[in-house]
């Protein structure tokens, strides 16, 4: 990675605001359903404070629209960093003018604390210079750790890094190496599992990795697509008719650049995307009429097992079908065993792909997992992140 880090600057006494992405999901009584990115961002808070920074957090939560909302304040986020630091963080009720600063002039050398929600200002999302200058004042030294945001050009993630200096954090130091070395220099043979619903959503993905991997392996809803531009009937399955001539272009390019490109063989279908619902098991030539796919096949799961057991190099984005519910989750579920299984260098893009590593239990298998999922998406497209970019180089 050509950007500083915070080892490549002094930190002692300054006041180092540093961006993070504690955008966690939270029950109806506001409790915290999981931590992981609070967890990620420890080793460069710890870092910063065991070296006497003055340590001020910003991040968003949820969507406020621009308001103060309680229901998105981030004092539970920082009752359970205070948990996992052991030590007092406290929130500050304003994110710029002179609550905050009051804030920042009592904090000490090692101390840390947290500004409120930054979306509780509309022109967090706008890149409003004037709010960045805000910002920027409560500090010296800018840290990005919220790989999670680097794909928005906001002000806490970009505007900042234009008026005070701005490096990578630990956490955004290793998504940028892992996901850059894939896609630069990987071992191999390459595979890429890709999933989710739509083709439209991924097509820059596919586009760019049909350049780079040996291996490509289409599941999920958007493999409908693929399956109906092969010919088949795909019943009452989610696909996208205005997609499948890209999607046979795709194939075509796959086929003359010497791509392995992998399908479906068969499919879990069900009359109904519901829980309860009668399921059965068809091959990709057999789905009913009032039928819909919602999971990859036994069939399928073995041979994608296979292709991966056979590579060096993995990247995972996106599930192989509706996975939240039970009768469909086989095939995602396979997915990450077969990744944990593996002898390779295995790397899960954020969101779903994420969560179901954690759900199988494999998560500590997995070479690297990554806490951005629209970041990592177009970070794989071959697209520069705002963020990122905005950071100091070497």
């Amino acid at each position: 990675m050509n950007k500083k880090t915070v080892r490549d600057i002094e930190i002692g006494g300054k006041r180092v605001l540093v961006r993070v992405d504690f955008n966690v999901p939270l029950d109806k009584s506001g409790n915290i359903t999981d931590d992981t990115r609070i967890r990620a961002a420890l080793p460069t808070i710890r870092y910063l404070a065991e070296n006497g920074a003055r340590v001020i957090l910003a991040s968003h939560l949820g969507r406020p629209k621009g308001t103060f909302d309680d229901r998105y304040s981030l004092k539970p986020v920082a009752r359970r960093l205070e948990e996992l630091l052991g030590r007092e963080v406290p929130v500050a009720e304003d994110v710029v003018g002179d609550i905050p600063r009051r804030a920042v002039e009592r904090l000490g050398e090692g101390q840390v604390m947290m500004l409120e929600n930054v979306r509780f200002y509309a022109e967090e999302e706008r890149n409003d210079e004037k709010f960045a200058r805000s910002l920027a004042e409560l500090a010296d030294v800018f840290v990005n750790d919220a790989f999670g945001a680097a794909h928005r050009a906001h002000a806490s993630t970009e505007g900042v890094a234009r008026i005070i200096p701005g490096v990578a954090g630990f956490l955004m130091e290793r998504e940028i190496e892992m996901l850059g070395r894939a896609l630069a220099s990987p071992d191999r043979p390459f595979l890429a599992v890709i999933g989710g619903a739509k083709v439209s959503d991924k097509i820059g993905v596919v586009g760019n990795l049909l350049e780079k991997v040996d291996t490509l392996i289409i599941g999920g809803g958007m493999a409908n697509t693929f399956l109906k531009a092969k010919g088949f009937d795909m019943g009452k399955s989610l696909l996208e008719g205005n997609r499948v001539d890209m999607a046979r272009d795709l194939m075509d390019r796959a086929g003359a650049s010497g791509v392995k490109f992998m399908l479906p063989v068969d499919l879990v279908v069900s009359r109904a995307a519901d829980p309860e619902a009668e399921w059965k098991v068809v091959p990709v030539e057999g789905v009913p009429e009032d039928w819909m796919a919602l999971d990859i096949g036994p069939e399928s799961a073995r041979l994608f097992g296979i292709a991966i057991g056979e590579a060096r190099t993995v990247v995972w984005n996106g599930p192989m079908g509706v996975f939240e519910m039970a009768p469909f989750a086989r095939g995602t579920f396979s997915i990450a065993r077969s990744l944990a299984e593996s002898a390779a260098v295995t790397i899960v893009g954020g969101g779903d792909s994420a969560a179901a590593v954690e759900k199988a239990g494999v998560a500590d298998r997995i070479t690297h997992i990554s806490t951005g999922g629209g970041a990592s998406l177009e970070f794989l497209e071959g697209r520069q992140l705002p963020g990122v970019v905005a950071l100091q180089d070497k």
